[in-house]
């Protein structure tokens, strides 16, 4: 009796079967997708590390030059920049400038205020006499007037000797100029009443310059400014904060 083969046959198909899917499985090729053959990976570009752009330099007052700006105390955080029209003018502009943060450098807070100064101008080395400024960096540290203290955050000298007469270069009144004043400390001691006369370098070299009431002309070297100008000047100059003028012609403030 024959005995039939189909087992064999079954069986040999099966191996052949699983002989394929084993290779399938080891091979190398790469799967295609259902749209082609395989795209190229994507490699995304180094991306350089941010780079923090450098700070910015402190502002500086406008139209002041590096000689200028070097007498000016590292400590000052308030200035009043007084700027003559011309070396032998007698008109001026008051700004007032504030350093709240060094980093950031100086402000503009208030001005321009319409000013006078000594009747010939300006100078760089001023004598007893010659009716002209002095140009420089001042400190301000005191102040005084015959009038009440209007708040003056700086020592305030309320006298009756302030009271002064008489008339000006062109005949205008000299009533009340010294109602409110600020000491320039120029050829005077700090911390004394603008009135003190000692003059350290000596009396030659003149004393008693001042911000004070503007008399509608110029001055013996002291700078004014309006009446309301000088009380909001004696509101706001703060000790604390060491104030400081900066007072000359355009052309020496710029050097």
């Amino acid at each position: 009796m024959s005995v039939p083969r189909r087992p064999y046959v079954l069986s040999a198909a099966l191996f052949l079967l699983a002989a394929g899917c084993s290779a399938a499985a080891g091979g190398t090729s790469v799967p295609r997708g259902a749209d082609g053959p395989p795209r190229p990976a994507v490699v995304s570009p180094a991306v350089s590390p941010s780079v923090s752009p450098a700070p910015a330099p402190p502002k500086e007052i406008p139209a002041l030059g590096p000689r200028t700006r070097a007498l000016i105390p590292a400590e000052a955080r308030q200035a009043v920049v007084v700027t003559g029209e011309g070396p032998d003018s007698d008109r001026s502009t008051v700004a007032f400038y504030t350093r709240e943060d060094p980093a950031v450098g100086w402000t503009f807070a208030a001005g321009p205020w319409r000013a006078h100064n000594g009747r010939k101008g300006w100078t760089g080395h001023h004598v007893a006499g010659d009716l002209r400024s002095p140009v420089g960096v001042f400190g301000l540290t005191d102040a005084g007037g015959r009038l009440e203290d209007p708040g003056s955050l700086l020592p305030y000298d309320e006298q009756p000797d302030f009271a002064t007469s008489g008339e000006g270069f062109f005949g205008e009144p000299l009533e009340g100029s010294f109602d409110y004043v600020v000491a320039i400390n120029y050829n005077r001691v700090p911390g004394r009443s603008p009135l003190d006369r000692e003059r350290p370098l000596g009396d030659g070299r003149g004393g008693g310059i001042w911000i004070h009431v503007d008399h509608g002309g110029p001055t013996q070297g002291c700078v004014s400014v309006p009446e309301e100008r000088m009380e909001e000047l004696l509101r706001t100059l703060d000790p604390e904060k060491s104030p400081v003028i900066v007072m000359g012609d355009s052309v020496a403030l710029n050097r």
